[in-house]
């Protein structure tokens, strides 16, 4: 399994990379984490993306901070404006790293729409594989980018 960070994303994949920065940055996504027991934990975040990077920040006594650090497998999913998916589906899959660097938390921070908990951990999301959906005419189409592989896999129908 490749793990790439949302600048490979950019520079591969333009055009997916900006849907899903559209669909992420600044806004309120789901983030699904492993329970030491193995079974999902599902979260609100709010991911920032900027300067070839994909963060979030956690609070350091929530639970998504635990999982992580015990078992850094995650699954970002963007919130939806309606049953319709009208506004389309990105999901990002990975691996977060906990960042400790000052210099990058400085950069996040720059990044982000909002001021962040001094008393936060900064996470940056290594990316395994992204799914974006759009639905035109009633029907999906998905758009695929799996890290480490230049193929592209589109489907017009699930």
């Amino acid at each position: 399994m490749s793990l790439s960070s949302w600048k490979r994303l950019e520079e591969e994949k333009p055009a997916l990379a900006k849907f899903g920065a559209a669909r992420l940055d600044g806004k309120v996504a789901y983030f699904a984490t492993t329970r030491s027991d193995g079974r999902p934990r599902a979260h609100p975040v709010t991911p920032v993306i900027g300067g070839g990077y994909i963060f979030v920040f956690l609070n350091a006594d929530s639970p998504r901070t635990t999982d992580l650090l015990v078992k850094p497998d995650f699954s970002l999913h963007c919130f939806m404006n309606d049953s319709s998916g009208s506004s389309g589906e990105f999901q990002v899959n990975g691996r977060a790293e906990k960042v400790d660097n000052k210099e990058r938390r400085g950069l996040a921070e720059s990044f982000s729409s909002f001021r962040p908990s001094t008393s936060s951990n900064l996470f940056e999301l290594l990316i395994t594989d992204v799914l974006s959906t759009v639905y035109r005419g009633g029907r999906p189409l998905r758009d695929r980018w799996i890290a480490g592989s230049t193929r592209e896999i589109r489907k017009l129908n699930s």
